[in-house]
């Protein structure tokens, strides 16, 4: 098991020193879904939904999320993202929205944690929007997908 690199040697919380790290192209994927009632989901899809264009909503929230994920998560390094992508895909089978980021920049640092808070966000904006009229919506199973560059090198969720 790898070190947890997030606390020094007196155990206490510290930001990482990447100045001595190689910069290289950096990517992450991840995803979530969010379950709801399968109204919820015809609405969704139909753009009835009182408050708007849900998944174009969503996926801008992601976006900006992704681009403030330094100033959300104490420990993470400020980024200069070189590419946001945010797809929702309505799976009227699933009674779900599955989201799907991905994150590229070129850097000394990954970028797992910002695909994963513009997953997050962009499930919680659904869940927003939605919520008058579906509180039970679930969201479930975010989690990194893959990631590539720096020292450890490409990794895929198996």
């Amino acid at each position: 098991m790898a070190e947890l690199t997030h606390f020094n040697a007196a155990g206490a919380a510290h930001m990482v020193d990447v100045g001595d790290k190689e910069v290289t192209h950096r990517v992450a994927v991840a995803e979530g879904w969010i379950r709801m009632q399968p109204a919820t989901l015809e609405r969704i899809v139909a753009g009835t939904q009182t408050k708007g264009d849900v998944l174009g909503v969503a996926r801008l929230a992601g976006i900006m999320a992704a681009k403030r994920t330094a100033e959300l998560i104490p420990l993470c390094h400020p980024l200069a993202l070189s590419r946001v992508a945010v797809d929702l895909e309505a799976l009227a089978e699933e009674c779900a929205v599955r989201v799907q980021a991905t994150v590229e920049t070129i850097g000394r640092t990954g970028v797992e944690m910002e695909a994963l808070t513009a997953v997050q966000i962009a499930l919680l904006t659904i869940y927003d929007m939605c919520k008058a009229v579906d509180r039970g919506m679930v969201i479930t199973d975010v989690r990194l997908l893959e990631k590539s560059g720096g020292q450890s090198g490409s990794w895929r969720c198996p």
